[in-house]
């Protein structure tokens, strides 16, 4: 059953290339265009037939990847990249997650809905320790890497009212 997302950016340029497509279940360019990975979030139920994105490692099963493009090559010391994350794709992503959050019963909190960041950091034995999509969002320069996951996860139940106001949740 799909219970969890998790948050990523590409780590490459600000449009989707087939890798990314292979990787995640929806991306998302700089002016905020939806794109649909490869794999369905459905082929992430059952991750021992390979048959599935692998975007999240050691948390794949029941996941669904979401991504914005972009921050290839990121320096963290000096937070820079030649492909910053806009805010109009990371609205477009926060509204996606809203959605999938109605459609598959997801409750948006920290266990539910987290950065890839997040997870490493929870999940210190895994190939997702030390990952560093989402530690940084251009536009907000000074939000602290710890809090961005609250910042997206509030961002997302704020879609999730929008959603409801416009009378597309029961």
């Amino acid at each position: 059953m799909l219970n969890k997302i998790c948050i990523h950016w590409s780590a490459g340029a600000n449009y989707p290339c087939n890798t990314d497509l292979n990787a995640y279940h929806f991306l998302f360019d700089k002016d905020g265009k939806e794109y649909q990975g490869k794999y369905k979030p459905e082929d992430n139920i059952n991750c021992k037939d390979g048959i599935y994105a692998h975007h999240c490692g050691g948390g794949n099963t029941d996941c669904i990847g979401v991504s914005c493009c972009g921050m290839f090559n990121f320096n963290l010391s000096k937070k820079e990249t030649k492909y910053p994350l806009t805010q109009k794709q990371v609205e477009a992503m926060c509204n996606k997650i809203a959605e999938l959050c109605h459609k598959y019963n997801i409750i948006v909190n920290e266990d539910n809905v987290y950065t890839h960041y997040e997870f490493g950091l929870k999940h210190p034995k895994t190939s997702s320790r030390g990952k560093i999509d989402f530690t940084y969002i251009p536009y907000l320069p000074n939000l602290q890497k710890e809090k961005i996951g609250d910042y997206l996860r509030n961002k997302i139940k704020w879609y999730q009212i929008q959603l409801k106001k416009k009378g597309k949740q029961q």
